[in-house]
């Protein structure tokens, strides 16, 4: 039973990495891309382009990875309070930081800012419509900043895992070969 848990631990903290990765690089695209290419609407024209990137990233293989990474840290954590300590200290910060960073703050920012948006029909665009849609922007660039920093520490806390899982393996089995060393 053990065995399993560290699969599924290892497996979920996998999961949590490439779903930050995958993340990351969604946030990062669209602000290094979509973004720059909305500076150049006019506004009856933003408010029908952003409204729809809203209404269609509505879907589930989206809210798989932007609610996954958090779950997956969890997961992860649900064995490693047997482990030495280190890398799943990390893993429970990324996890934490993912909730607060990406997920309230979407909630608290980027939400609010898409519901004002898709109010706006071509003919009712406010005079200070360019003010949401910087202030999206600028939301959006937080995100993928916040989310590649994270991305970052998880591929740190994978490689901690795995450094502290071949030092646990060099010490009940002193004499075993350790994959990829030279002896």
């Amino acid at each position: 039973m053990r065995a399993m848990s560290h699969t599924v631990s290892w497996a979920a903290l996998v999961m949590a990495i490439f779903g930050l990765g995958i993340m990351a690089g969604f946030f990062g695209t669209y602000t290094g891309n979509v973004n720059l290419a909305t500076r150049e609407l006019d506004g009856p024209t933003y408010a029908l382009v952003q409204s729809a990137f809203n209404r269609n990233v509505r879907h589930a293989l989206f809210f798989g990875f932007f609610f996954g990474p958090p779950l997956c840290c969890a997961l992860a954590l649900t064995n490693a309070w047997r482990e030495r300590p280190g890398w799943w200290w990390l893993a429970a910060c990324i996890g934490l930081g993912y909730t607060l960073g990406i997920v309230f703050f979407t909630q608290q920012v980027n939400l609010p800012l898409n519901q004002r948006t898709e109010s706006w029909t071509p003919a009712t665009v406010p005079a200070d419509w360019a003010a949401t849609r910087d202030a999206w922007n600028a939301a959006n660039a937080w995100r993928a900043g916040w989310s590649a920093l994270l991305f970052a520490l998880g591929l740190a806390a994978l490689a901690w895992r795995a450094a502290g899982a071949h030092e646990t393996h060099d010490r009940r089995m002193p004499n075993a070969p350790v994959p990829g060393a030279s002896r």
